[in-house]
């Protein structure tokens, strides 16, 4: 069994080194994730272009795409060399940097826990509670919009690849004597558009932003009407105002996880038997 703190203030400063902690490894966290999926795609890049246009290089002749060589080649190095850089930059780190994005994740979920557990110990009373709790929700709010906007803007560049390359794709194949180089961008356009649209589809970027919209709306009346004092807030006794706001407020965000496990569940064609 763990030994209790001494006293609440010994509690209340282990919970900020908790937080700080906390707050550190979110940031290697991030850090690690973007080093390690920007390092994969340099990677997929130099080796598909590489080997792709080796094969078009045999097939077709470096005079019939030397154009597309110029354009592909010095991809293909800076891809490389990106690649290397980040690998040197990860074997020189240090501290929570030093380990994988992995890694992280877990040390992050058992830091939470760590926390939880010590925040358990130090035994406020429920109405300190619910105001440390209140307080948290603008935090909420402002992640519910950030993933909103990181979705919609997905959605968008999504959209505009699929109409731009759509009508793009379109006038190059209408030409008649379309030459070799072109096709080869043709079908490059083509590819995109598919790829634009299969993600779309997949992903469903434009929901998953509308809900979170929709949720931090929804939060932030509550907010709203919890300050001004308004229906369903006007009651007088202010521990019950909070107890009706919490409750409002994790129905909603359950309500949101539901919708995101929708989401995340593959989509079933129904198959009418006539």
């Amino acid at each position: 069994m763990t030994t209790p703190f001494p006293d609440t203030a010994d509690r209340v400063r282990a919970l900020i080194r908790h937080k700080k902690e906390i707050g550190e490894i979110r940031v290697a966290f991030r850090v690690r994730t973007i080093q390690t999926v920007t390092r994969w795609l340099a990677a997929a890049l130099a080796v598909a272009l590489l080997f792709g246009f080796t094969v078009a290089n045999v097939a077709v002749g470096w005079s019939a795409i030397s154009l597309a060589n110029k354009i592909a080649i010095p991809v293909v190095l800076l891809s490389a060399a990106t690649f290397g850089v980040i690998r040197f930059v990860e074997g020189k780190a240090s501290g929570h940097y030093e380990k994988t994005a992995r890694e992280l994740k877990i040390e992050l979920e058992a830091a939470e826990e760590l926390r939880l557990l010590d925040a358990a110990r130090l035994g406020l009373p429920v109405t300190d509670r619910q105001y440390s709790y209140k307080d948290s929700i603008p935090v909420e709010l402002e992640g519910l919009r950030k993933d909103g906007r990181k979705y919609r803007r997905k959605h968008n560049i999504a959209q505009s690849v699929i109409i731009v390359g759509s009508l793009s794709g379109t006038a190059v194949a209408a030409l008649a004597d379309t030459p070799t180089p072109i096709k080869y961008w043709a079908m490059g356009i083509t590819f995109s558009v598919g790829v634009a649209a299969g993600f779309t589809g997949y992903y469903k970027w434009r929901e998953r932003a509308f809900y979170l919209q929709q949720t931090a709306d929804d939060i932030e009346h509550h907010i709203t009407a919890f300050e001004l004092g308004i229906p369903p807030y006007d009651d007088s006794d202010e521990s019950t105002r909070l107890a009706k706001l919490a409750k409002e407020v994790e129905f909603l965000r359950v309500e949101q996880r539901k919708r995101e496990q929708q989401l995340d569940q593959p989509h079933e064609g129904s198959v009418e038997v006539v």
